[in-house]
């Protein structure tokens, strides 16, 4: 699981001294995980873990039943997540699941640290020829481009209703400052279009736009069905935990918090290990407003962080450590 750039410098070497760099790199990849894990559950500022699990136990939330339907949500997550990535891939090479599951969950532990998830893209393309690697990563963009877009219209259509239903304090110049900017951004950004300048994750715009446009419709209506399903699975999975917490609360008048916090929390960079405090604090926020203590939701996101990329990251070391390079490589 080692990034384009340093494959290209390893390239020269012997096969046998190429083979003892990888293992330091899977190895460095791994214990760095495991590292950032440590750190984010030792030393989280805003919630410490003996409160975390002082609190979880004290509400019962990892009796059986409980953490057995918590699991089954995570399994069925990730189980869209890699079915999409299985078929959107197709159109590079035919993998199997097993094969979809270890390059997702592979990539996923290779990402942890890393802004954005960007580490993801040439974890993926790693396991691929050489040849094929840039068509693999445009396809895993596609793939992140519509789980984002599945939150866009979900979390535009809560935030909207969440901000129509509570009482929220609206400074109009700001608001004003904030629009001129992104109009001004927005004409930047169309006249850099225009010369095709700027680039998202190192392709350019009109590279993007063409591979789009000829890649299989058939395949991004699945892409974008699995992602609206996964989407919904591990939404309703944040309502399960509240009700394990015994917030009595509506689904549709949760689901309007649970939407806009993540509108929110997608739409600010972030390295993925601080996530879970990006979204900590926007959901601290948001829940607010329906009198929600404040350590209930953020038990709620922390658990819901160790359920969908703590826990599929420590398997996914697994994939990392069995990595290996051919010897044409």
């Amino acid at each position: 699981m080692i990034t384009l750039q340093m494959q290209m410098k390893l390239g020269s070497l012997p096969y046998k001294t190429k083979q003892f760099f990888l293992v330091l790199v899977k190895l460095s990849i791994v214990f760095g995980a495991g590292y950032f894990i440590y750190e984010k559950l030792a030393n989280n500022s805003e919630l410490s873990f003996s409160n975390f699990v002082q609190f979880t136990g004290k509400n019962n939330v990892f009796a059986p039943k409980n953490i057995t339907f918590l699991l089954i949500f995570t399994i069925f997550n990730w189980f869209f997540e890699i079915l999409k990535w299985q078929k959107l891939i197709s159109i590079v090479q035919n993998i199997s699941f097993k094969n979809a599951m270890e390059q997702s969950l592979g990539a996923l532990t290779a990402s942890l640290f890393t802004p954005n998830r960007i580490g993801e893209y040439g974890a993926k393309a790693i396991f691929y020829d050489s040849n094929y690697r840039k068509k693999v990563m445009l396809i895993n963009l596609i793939s992140n481009m519509l789980q984002m877009t599945t939150t866009l219209i979900l979390g535009s259509i809560g935030f909207i209703i969440f901000v129509s239903t509570y009482d929220i304090t609206v400074d109009y110049y700001k608001i004003g400052r904030l629009v001129i900017l992104a109009l001004l951004i927005i004409v930047f950004f169309g006249f850099g279009i225009a010369q095709n300048r700027f680039k998202i994750k190192g392709f350019s715009i009109s590279s993007i736009k063409t591979f789009i446009i000829d890649f299989s419709s058939r395949k991004l209506i699945l892409g974008a069905l699995l992602s609206f399903l996964r989407y919904g699975i591990f939404s309703f999975q944040f309502y399960y935990i509240l009700h394990l917490f015994n917030v009595n609360i509506g689904y549709l008048d949760a689901m309007v918090v649970i939407t806009s916090m993540y509108l929110l929390a997608s739409i600010i960079p972030s390295i993925f290990i601080f996530d879970v405090i990006i979204k900590g604090s926007i959901a601290v926020y948001l829940f607010s407003f329906l009198d929600i203590n404040p350590l209930i939701t953020l038990c709620t996101i922390t658990l819901m962080w160790l359920l969908n990329f703590a826990i599929p990251s420590c398997f996914g070391s697994f994939y990392v450590l069995n990595f290996k390079l051919s010897k044409q490589e």
